[in-house]
Formats: structure tokens, C-alpha cells, sequence
């Protein structure tokens, strides 16, 4: 049984920013009456900004930007979290973390330095030795901002979009150690100034897009399969074309078929929505939805593809949109959970 298939409750965990936040905080969520109840306030006051399951989903893993550590958490049978342990994150400020498709390593990236880090995971879920950790290097007038790790599905590879140098870096993984090295085509570089943000890769595997936080563009790319390179294929904007305010894109997610993709706006206050062509990758524009909050950050696109959930930093508001499969459409709800600063929310089902 894969995990989309899953029946029974359904846990969202949403990261915060600690100024006003406390932590992580965990709602067990009936999606047939967009009902929700407090499971667990997890107090962890360094800004846990965002997060990400092990494969097995018994784990999860925080990034902490308020004290650069990461940290790693069991999930007991009601879908409360325990901290387990937590250790640095290898640079500064880390804003991403993201697991190995099979469990072996933790990637987090550190925007305050422009590091890449790399952790062996043991087998209870605790984070174990460093494997690798890599310094991107810039200019006078650009510094490195690592800003999200994203693996192949097959782990082969991981893209490591970096905003401050437009780039983002194509590394191999060594199965057993976790150390990297630079792919055949080490990187691919975007347009000076398109802040390469988050990164999704197309379910097909044939495809991956980059949002860009300062241009506000989504660049696409073919992906080479047996050596992982990026290949561009467009750049398209993701506002529309009477739009003058300022904006900076956030984050980036398909549905769970493919034939959507969705991208935050934080100025134009929405999520641009694309449909994909599966054969040629391109991008055709099919609408935008207004998030009803400010700084709109991370949002999921529901496992079953029937709802998008989205953080709204700025207005302290966690949103519920349904979602129509065919179009791609999605129609505020009106239901929201208030939580301070919300940045990530995750999703999971529990047996």
C-alpha cells in the first residue's frame, strides 16, 4: 500500500517562525468537513521553518533558522512528534531540509551562507555524522544563498537551487557515503537575477521547473536521465500582465497527476497556475487564486489532489482551497486555521 493510499487520519504539521510562533504545530484534520482539532504545540523557539518526512514517514526533520541546527523528531501511532536529537546545520541560516528517496542521507540548506550540508540518517531517525558539506562561492556583488536541495526520485542526484549566484548545481550522490560530486553538467545557470527559490521535478521524471524569487519567473528544464543534467527549455512570468506592484515567488508544487503546477506569489498575494504539457514540458497559464492572507510561503497540493493548503505568513493564517482535477481551479473554502507566522505545512496519513 503507497502512502497516497492510505486510509485513516490525516496530521497536518505546520513550521513557524518563533518571533511570534512556538514551534511545530501538529492538527489531526478531517478533510470531509475541513474540520480540524490541536494535536500537539512541539515548543521549539529557533524558528523551525520548514520541514520534511523520512520516506518511512515514522520521522520528520526541522530546519531551524533561529539557531542554524537541524533536528529530527519521531512520529508515534497518533501523529504527535518527540524531539529526538538535533545538530548544526553546517552554515547559517537554514532555511531547507529535504530526505534521500531512501532514507540514507538529510540535506539542508543553509541561505545565511551559501552552504550545502549533507547528514547521514541512522536507523532510529536520529541525524547522525556529516557526510559532505559544500561552500558555494559568488562575487563581491552576489553572494551565495542556498535556498532548497531536491533529489531525483531515484537519489542518483540532487538540484541545489542557489538565489544569489542564479544557479542551480547538479550533484552525484556516492549510495554509501553521501558525499557529492559535481555532475557531468555541473550546474545551470538562469537568468542574472532570476533568484532561483524551491525546485519540483515533474512526476514523469522527464522535467523539472525553478521558481525564481526575484524575477517572479518559473524557468523550466528537460532533465537528462542518465546523467541528471538540465537542460533549459522556457521561462515563463508568473504574474499577470497588468500586475506593477512588487512580488518575490516562493514555492512550487504539481498535483499529483502532473498535469498541474502551482507557484506562490508574496505581493500579488496568489498561486499561479500552469497546465503541463506531459509530452514537451511546456507551460500554459490557467489562471491565478488569490490566498486570502499575505506572504503566502510553502503549500501542498493534497495527496489525493483534491485541496491545496497554504501558509500565509503574513496574515498568521493556514488556507483550504478545493480543487478541481480537470482544471486545475481552486475555490477558497473559507476555512483557515490561525496559527502564528506559518511558513511549511506537511501532510500525512497515518495507518
Amino acid at each position: 500500500m503507497t502512502f497516497a493510499q492510505q486510509s485513516g487520519k490525516e496530521i497536518l504539521y505546520i513550521g513557524t517562525y518563533t518571533q511570534k510562533g512556538e514551534g511545530i504545530y501538529v492538527y489531526e484534520f478531517d478533510k470531509n468537513n475541513l474540520s480540524y482539532k490541536e494535536l500537539q504545540v512541539l515548543i521549539n523557539k529557533n524558528s523551525p521553518s520548514f520541514l520534511e518526512f523520512h520516506p518511512n514517514k515514522k520521522f520528520m526533520y526541522s530546519a531551524n533558522e533561529g539557531n542554524s541546527t537541524v533536528s529530527s523528531y519521531a512520529i508515534d501511532a497518533t501523529g504527535k512528534l518527540t524531539t529526538m536529537n538535533s545538530k548544526s546545520s553546517l552554515g547559517k541560516g537554514p532555511c531547507h531540509v529535504s530526505v534521500d528517496p531512501k532514507g540514507r542521507f538529510l540535506y539542508v540548506s543553509n541561505y545565511g551562507s551559501g552552504q550545502l550540508g549533507v547528514y547521514l540518517l541512522n536507523s532510529d531517525g536520529t541525524i547522525g555524522a556529516a557526510a559532505d558539506s559544500i561552500q558555494d562561492k559568488g562575487a563581491a556583488s552576489q553572494k551565495p544563498h542556498m535556498h532548497s536541495v531536491v533529489p531525483s526520485a531515484d537519489g542518483k542526484y540532487i538540484y541545489a537551487s542557489d538565489l544569489g549566484i542564479d544557479k542551480i548545481m547538479i550533484y552525484s550522490v556516492d549510495p554509501k557515503t553521501g558525499k557529492l560530486t559535481p555532475g557531468a553538467v555541473p550546474y545551470v545557470e538562469v537568468k542574472a537575477g532570476d533568484g532561483p527559490r524551491h525546485f519540483a521535478i515533474h512526476p514523469n521524471g522527464n522535467f523539472a521547473y525553478s521558481a525564481g524569487e526575484l524575477a517572479s519567473v518559473v524557468n523550466s528544464f528537460k532533465i537528462v536521465k542518465n546523467s541528471g543534467a538540465l537542460v533549459p527549455l522556457e521561462r515563463v512570468t508568473m504574474l499577470p500582465a497588468d500586475f506593477t506592484g512588487k512580488n518575490s515567488a516562493a514555492d512550487i508544487h504539481f498535483s499529483p497527476d502532473g498535469k498541474f503546477l502551482y507557484a506562490s506569489n508574496r505581493g500579488h498575494e496568489s498561486l499561479a497556475i500552469y497546465a503541463v504539457d506531459a509530452q514537451t514540458g511546456k507551460l500554459t497559464i490557467a489562471g491565478h487564486t488569490e490566498t486570502h492572507g499575505k506572504h503566502p510561503r510553502n503549500f501542498l497540493i493534497d495527496q489525493k489532489g483534491d485541496l491545496a493548503i497554504v501558509t500565509n505568513r503574513d496574515n498568521d493564517n493556514v488556507v483550504f482551497f478545493k480543487r478541481n482535477p480537470q482544471t486545475g481551479q481552486l475555490n477558497y473554502t473559507s476555512k483557515e486555521i490561525s496559527v502564528p507566522t506559518p511558513v511549511c505545512v506537511k501532510q500525512l496519513f497515518l495507518n
